[in-house]
């Protein structure tokens, strides 16, 4: 039979949308409706068949939770329970227009208070004022960089000075640091310290050195902020810095094997092989 109140899970995780159905399951008048990998997902879903609440990761690669609402419209958007990190701004943000949320991980008792507290609302008929409230928060959120709320602080600012980028660097438009969330605060790397990078699910881990670090953006979004002439795709899981390229390796099925600097062997995909050598040079 058909829940009371029909819940539509919006997680790029895989272990936290399990979470969220284990946390979900006590709740025998809930039907979770749908359960959505990313943000373009979620946006199809809820202009198809709008769910009662939607319960929303903040923090996702290409679309956010925000980019959501704004791309629904906030008039529009069923009422939400934002899912988030440790993020001081958007949390503000959140209490200033008493808009619920829940700090990821969280426990039952957190969830269910939430989970009735929007269920009171939804029941008072209060779906035009929660409107009103998601149009507010966007508007405060958007007087910060999008960069730092993904980053989960207010602000990211490096450890230490980084050197200035040259002329020619600063004029391509492509990212020339990568700022990667620990928690509540953010790793800093510098894209040409990068070697190699690979598709992980809805994430990415980036290898500088003997180092990896998982940024949550798909392989795809990331290519294009990478600069083309530095950094090039040879499998559709894999994308190599040119200048950490050391060797390439025929193989009898007509593929090839680019061996890094660090020794790291990485198979060419038959359809990238001629990308590659375009980029390096053929053998002669």
């Amino acid at each position: 039979m058909a829940g009371e109140l029909r819940v539509l899970i919006v997680d790029d995780e895989p272990p936290a949308r399990a979470g969220l159905r284990h946390l979900l399951a006590p709740h025998a008048d809930v039907e979770i409706c749908g359960e959505c990998r990313n943000g373009a997902e979620a946006i199809d879903a809820i202009r198809r068949d709008p769910p009662g609440l939607v319960v929303l990761d903040v923090q996702m690669p290409e679309y956010d939770g925000f980019e959501v609402v704004r791309q629904v419209g906030a008039a529009l958007m069923p009422p939400v329970l934002f899912l988030t990190a440790f993020d001081q701004f958007a949390l503000k943000a959140f209490e200033i227009h008493a808009v619920d949320y829940v700090l990821k991980p969280c426990s039952q008792e957190r969830f269910d208070d939430a989970l009735a507290r929007a269920r009171q609302r939804i029941r008072q008929g209060e779906l035009a004022a929660l409107g009103q409230r998601l149009a507010h928060l966007l508007q405060d959120l958007d007087t910060v960089p999008k960069a730092a709320l993904v980053a989960g602080l207010p602000s990211v600012t490096p450890a230490a000075p980084a050197a200035p980028a040259s002329p020619v660097e600063s004029q391509t438009g492509f990212a020339e640091r990568l700022a990667i969330r620990l928690g509540n605060r953010s790793s800093i790397i510098e894209v040409r310290d990068i070697d190699w990078i690979e598709a992980d699910d809805y994430c990415c881990s980036i290898h500088v050195g003997a180092e990896t670090h998982v940024m949550r953006e798909s392989l795809r979004a990331l290519e294009g902020r990478l600069n083309p002439l530095e950094f090039v795709r040879i499998h559709r899981s894999a994308i190599v810095n040119v200048r950490r390229i050391r060797e390439v390796h025929g193989t009898a099925g007509g593929e090839a094997m680019v061996v890094l600097h660090t020794g790291i062997q990485i198979p060419v995909s038959r359809r990238k092989r001629a990308e590659l050598e375009r980029r390096i040079g053929r053998p002669r």
